[in-house]
């Protein structure tokens, strides 16, 4: 089984600034005699007033100079108000669904100074027609009201090849938000899978919201984003599963108490087992293993599985292996899978969740980067630096993903 720009165009660039008497200077402003000096106020909008063909996902792009506070107004032409938020960091308002094709909007700006003065600016633009072909196809790897294991990354999945100088642009636009709040990263294995974590894993009971808003977005190579995808998922009790291949054994824990020993049986030599943190993906109760087009005859067979549950793209799984019982807790004889008893497989199918982390040490092969949701495998620091955004402080929040806009 294989799985297989905040756009700011055209800057507005005379700010508006708080007006006074005339022949004042506008470097300072006085409240009352006393008081201390009031910086001038000043917004810049975009798009520029009259932009036509803009993407469906068009933020409204904000400046401001001297503003403690700033609000955004979106209407379209027959005056419907449109939702959204603005990001964290305050550089642009998100509309909380994608715009219309080939619709005009106004959007108003109104920044607030410290001193209770306000200044407004509007600005007005057209989107492009719906684009007739040039889709690029987008998977998110998570299903609303579903739990979630505390391993969970947030996966999600794109059609075609995303060049690395568009992949931060598409990175601003998938939003992942927290309850309770952990700081978390996006890391690209390639140009078509993206993946999202926190620093260590997700607190049982957390509810994550995320939303991949890339319907219509430019994506280079004159395609664009097929859809918005949201999902809102709980993570549930932490359950870690850990394999050593020096004693066979498998540990299974739940919120840090040891529930069961078990033997196992891993990966001979000629097809070892990786070691590294992996992901439950997947769990099938029945199913078959055919390897019958393996260009080595010796790794050819076809066999009815029970209790599966997959941790790699490359078919390691944990599973039922009666046929290999004698080995299990001595020596390895598995295909690269992880060989349990059959009471064993069934134990374990029925307490554990997609998302659950397994742990493998000590066998001859690393886990391949990407083989997998390997996010887990990766040090923080590491993972990091596989974003397209800047990350300048350890283990923060970045500056420019938010949560997802709520209207």
């Amino acid at each position: 089984m294989r799985w297989g720009r905040v756009l700011l165009v055209g800057v507005l660039t005379v700010p508006l600034l708080l007006g006074g008497c005339a022949g004042e200077q506008p470097t300072a402003r006085w409240r009352h005699p006393g008081a201390g000096p009031v910086s001038p106020l000043a917004v810049t909008v975009t798009p520029a007033t009259g932009a036509k063909n803009l993407p469906v996902s068009t933020e409204i792009g904000v400046r401001t100079v001297g503003a403690t506070g700033t609000a955004v107004s979106l209407t379209d032409e027959r005056g419907a108000r449109v939702a959204g938020a603005l990001r964290q960091d305050s550089t642009a308002w998100v509309p909380d669904r994608p715009l219309r094709y080939r619709a005009a909007y106004t959007a108003v700006v109104t920044a607030t100074g410290s001193g209770g003065t306000t200044a407004t600016r509007t600005t007005t633009f057209t989107t492009m027609a719906e684009p007739r072909g040039g889709r690029v196809g987008t998977g998110l790897y998570l299903f609303d009201n579903i739990t979630y294991g505390v391993a969970m990354p947030v996966v999600v999945e794109l059609g075609t090849e995303i060049a690395p100088q568009h992949r931060a642009a598409v990175e601003r636009r998938m939003f992942v938000t927290t309850q309770p709040p952990q700081p978390g990263a996006w890391h690209w294995f390639g140009g078509r899978q993206v993946m999202y974590r926190a620093p260590a894993f997700w607190r049982a009971g957390t509810r994550l919201t995320v939303r991949i808003a890339l319907e219509g977005h430019p994506m280079g190579g004159g395609r664009f984003g097929d859809l918005d995808r949201r999902a809102s998922v709980v993570i549930g009790d932490k359950l870690i599963v850990k394999v050593d291949n020096a004693t066979k054994r498998m540990t299974v824990h739940r919120n840090d108490e040891l529930l069961r020993t078990m033997p196992v049986s891993l990966g001979k030599p000629s097809t070892p087992s990786s070691s590294g943190t992996m992901v439950i993906m997947d769990k099938l109760a029945k199913t078959v293993f055919d390897t019958m087009q393996d260009p080595d005859p010796r790794n050819r067979y076809r066999i009815d599985i029970e209790y599966a549950q997959r941790l790699t793209w490359g078919g390691e799984f944990i599973h039922a292996a009666p046929w290999s019982a004698a080995d299990q807790g001595r020596r390895n004889v598995s295909h690269g899978c992880v060989n349990v008893s059959m009471s064993d497989a069934q134990w374990l199918f029925r307490l554990t969740k997609i998302g659950d982390p397994v742990v493998v040490r000590g066998t001859e092969r690393r886990l391949d980067p990407g083989n997998g949701w390997t996010a887990w495998d990766l040090p923080w620091d590491v993972f990091i630096k596989g974003s397209a955004l800047p990350h300048p402080e350890l283990g923060r929040h970045p500056a420019t993903p938010t949560p997802p806009p709520s209207g």
